[in-house]
């Protein structure tokens, strides 16, 4: 964060002092970064003082500021140094976000949260930031990570860690930057409407980029159009100044262009596509489904190897092209980083190799129909890997947040796996949801041993370990609710050393 004293962080936040004089406050600075964990609070940080599910990050103040904080940003006294946030209107609006706030104080700090971010992000794009938001029903942490890597040769860049997308992590993730940092990219997702409106009033992005309208969280919205909608927030909320990124493969995507007042650069994965400016050649797979491409703008061309894994990633990978190229990379630049740009972010397309061949496809860390069909796409592709085949296990926890099309989402993904010729499709969960999926896969044809239901993760894990043979290949999917990942990594585990 830039430097600021306790009494300039306390009158950005409109809060009052506590347990410091207004003397000390001015004398004191923040130099050190903005945490949520006492844990990880360095000397002359920041600590924010959140409810959580077992504690309240108010009992940890004072070990935080042994731990060296310089302050803490509360709704109440604390017995050390703090800024108090003032109440804040519109609590509600935490919700989710903060699920044990019962008295509001959550919601207190994170509105001043949001108040020190914008003030920050402000000063820092007149000196010269430049700020990109990135919203999508799927792929936005992997296209947040494909953009950190063809901007890094053009400056300091500063993006969330995994999915850091909302009332708490974009500011802190805008807090992150410094006057050094050139290029700030933010991960923006959305429960309601009007949320992503909210973040870009945070840190008014320039560029814009909106990757796809899904079926992700239909439950909180009602309907793809109320997705649409929502997602649209993005490209308004960018000026005339400024340029908007749309995948155009996308038609729901491909109509904002018609709401925004930037300047749309848009992309297409299909080479006959009419009046784009970034697209794709023809895509070939690895056997590690790696995608492989030319990347077109205008008249110039470069081949382009792609080091994360899914026929999906080249949508993505084409936005944080156009991105990179509106900053000024050369086609050369954007396709020697993409080559770089491996899985970053945790339990997302995370694809090892056991010491026995057993290949792992770890895409725990959250589920919708359009990543579920991604996912099993990339585990069919894999396992006929040099024409080879090998067998295939889909180990599938469930898609949350479908509403009233859970059931027929579920049942649609347990057919589809049996479509690709999953051999083995292990279904994780009892519930109605997980039932669907079983049942559609037996009514697509699915027999015996081929469609399995178990209880949780770890009936899924011990059905494995007797069953897995040397050279399969795993895919472990779902929602992060599932806590699919923890199986993923156990199976790696027992293969001894795992090579990416």
């Amino acid at each position: 964060m830039i430097d600021l004293t306790v009494a300039q962080v306390a009158e950005i936040v409109g809060g009052r002092l506590a347990d410091i004089t207004p003397e000390e406050a001015a004398a004191t600075r923040i130099t050190g970064t903005v945490e949520f964990d006492s844990r990880a609070v360095s000397s002359g940080g920041l600590f924010l003082a959140l409810p959580g599910a077992r504690s309240d990050g108010h009992d940890f103040a004072a070990a935080a500021a042994a731990a060296g904080a310089a302050a803490v940003l509360a709704a109440r006294p604390v017995g050390v140094p703090a800024v108090i946030a003032p109440a804040a209107a519109g609590a509600d609006r935490a919700a989710g976000v903060l699920e044990h706030d019962t008295d509001g104080s959550g919601a207190a700090v994170l509105a001043a949260l949001a108040r020190l971010a914008s003030a920050v992000a402000a000063e820092l794009v007149e000196s010269g930031l430049t700020i990109i938001g990135v919203t999508g029903s799927s792929g936005k942490t992997s296209t947040k990570d494909l953009l950190a890597a063809v901007l890094t040769p053009l400056g300091e860049v500063v993006a969330p860690p995994g999915s850091f997308n909302n009332e708490l992590g974009h500011p802190w993730t805008v807090l992150r930057s410094r006057e050094s940092t050139d290029y700030l990219v933010l991960e923006m997702s959305a429960r309601h409407p009007g949320n992503i409106a909210a973040l870009a009033e945070i840190a008014p992005p320039s560029i814009g980029v909106v990757l796809n309208v899904g079926t992700a969280h239909l439950g909180e919205f009602g309907s793809r159009e109320a997705i649409a909608a929502t997602k649209s927030e993005l490209p308004q909320a960018v000026p005339p100044t400024g340029s908007v990124v749309l995948n155009v493969d996308d038609a729901a995507v491909a109509a904002m262009a018609e709401v925004t007042p930037a300047r749309v650069i848009r992309v297409s994965r299909e080479p006959g596509a009419r009046d784009v400016d970034v697209w794709a050649g023809p895509v070939t797979l690895d056997g590690l489904a790696r995608p492989r491409f030319t990347l077109h703008a205008g008249d110039d061309q470069v081949d382009v190897a792609l080091a994360v894994h899914g026929d999906h990633q080249v949508s993505n990978a084409l936005c944080a092209a156009a991105v990179a190229l509106e900053c000024g990379a050369t086609l050369e630049q954007v396709a020697a980083a993409l080559a770089a740009a491996g899985p970053v972010s945790a339990n997302r397309m995370q694809v090892s190799t056991r010491a026995d061949g057993v290949t792992v496809i770890n895409d725990a860390y959250n589920a919708n129909p359009d990543s579920m069909r991604a996912g099993l796409k990339a585990l069919a592709w894999m396992s006929r890997e040099a024409g080879e085949r090998r067998r295939s296990w889909a180990v599938l926890g469930e898609m949350a947040e479908l509403g009233d099309d859970a059931i027929s989402e579920h049942d649609a993904i347990g057919r589809l796996a049996v479509r690709l010729d999953v051999s083995r499709l292990v279904v994780v969960g009892t519930g109605r949801t997980m039932s669907a999926m079983h049942h559609g896969a037996v009514m697509e044809g699915s027999w015996g041993p081929e469609a399995t239901m178990v209880a949780d993760a770890d009936a899924a894990l011990a059905l494995l370990r007797a069953e897995l043979r040397a050279g399969d290949v795993v895919l472990v999917k779902a929602s992060n609710a599932a806590r699919l990942s923890g199986l993923a990594d156990a199976l790696l585990a027992d293969g001894g050393d795992a090579r990416g």
